[in-house]
């Protein structure tokens, strides 16, 4: 591994992780588990619903750009709406690393 290789690789590692760290984010993710493909709108809902987190859109809006940015959350634009999907692929590397 060059030296190059692992900075990128710390620091791509680094963000899954702080990605994680939020109690609000994992909330996030195991929603998207459920159920793929949500809308902000409906990622708010059940945020509420069945996690008890009562967030603003906006603050929903930018965990979920933090996950983006992390690789852990894809979407796609349909007209006006934009669908979140789980993305587990940050999730192998790390778990590539130690060969699990």
């Amino acid at each position: 591994m060059t030296c190059k290789h692992a900075l990128a690789y710390g620091g791509f590692v680094s963000d899954v992780y702080q990605a994680l760290a939020a109690e609000a984010r994992r909330a996030i993710l195991d929603e998207l588990h459920d159920l793929d493909g949500q809308t902000l709108f409906e990622l708010c809902t059940r945020l509420t619903m069945k996690h008890g987190l009562e967030m603003s859109r906006q603050a929903i809006s930018q965990h979920l750009d933090v996950l983006e940015a992390a690789g852990l959350v894809s979407t796609e634009r349909d007209g006006r709406y934009k669908f979140h999907y789980l993305d587990t692929g940050p999730l192998r590397v790390i778990l590539d690393r130690w060969d699990l």
